[in-house]
């Protein structure tokens, strides 16, 4: 069976046992649907990450009194933490739309075939994985000053007079990076979607 079509975009039928991609070869219908499926995973974890990450730093907070004055310390006391929950809420929202499709696409037995959509999925999950782990670099670089302070600027280590406040806004630093890591994924599996769909003469054999 070959898919028809003079530039390749469309939807395969999802019954077919050899899919035929762009103008390029074959992709087993095994392989498609393991991809798809990681596809799907990834999507699902970089949202549950994100989501778990942002909550955890928008409620974390921890009072203490010093010389009988109470200063309650909060995330948006620090602007990398801000964009931090800023850009994992961004990221979760995204991923739970484009799970959404891609849960969509499986249940309709469709095939990414359309190249422009192609392109602005990949360029969308690129994105969104430089913006999350931007702001996980941010973000860690000001928790190590928290935790070791800086002598030349006499800092202090602030995470020694908020202990609990630091624990678990490192918790959700670590949520971040592992919501950054998923994010690379998607970006890798959305990579070989896109660039299946090139080869050098579609559907032909030699």
């Amino acid at each position: 069976m070959r898919q028809g079509g003079g530039g390749g975009d469309g939807v395969s039928p999802g019954n077919v046992p050899v899919c035929y991609y762009g103008a390029g070869g074959r992709v087993s219908a095994t392989l498609e649907r393991r991809v798809r499926a990681a596809e799907v995973l990834l999507r699902c974890a970089a949202c549950g990450l994100a989501v778990l990450a942002a909550a955890l730093l928008g409620a974390d907070r921890q009072s203490r009194t010093f010389f009988s004055i109470q200063k309650v310390a909060r995330y948006t006391d620090m602007q990398s933490l801000v964009i931090l929950v800023i850009a994992s809420g961004m990221v979760a929202c995204y991923s739970l739309l484009q799970g959404a499709r891609c849960l969509v696409s499986i249940i309709r037995g469709g095939i990414l075939l359309n190249r422009p959509l192609a392109w602005a999925i990949f360029s969308c999950d690129q994105v969104m994985a430089y913006v999350i782990i931007g702001a996980v670099a941010v973000a860690m670089e000001a928790a190590l000053l928290g935790k070791t302070g800086e002598v030349e600027f006499q800092w202090m280590k602030t995470c020694e007079l908020y202990q609990r406040f630091c624990t678990q806004a490192g918790g959700g630093v670590a949520c971040a990076v592992a919501a950054s890591a998923t994010m690379v994924g998607v970006a890798l599996v959305s990579a070989f979607n896109l660039f299946r769909l090139y080869g050098h003469g579609k559907g032909s054999s030699k």
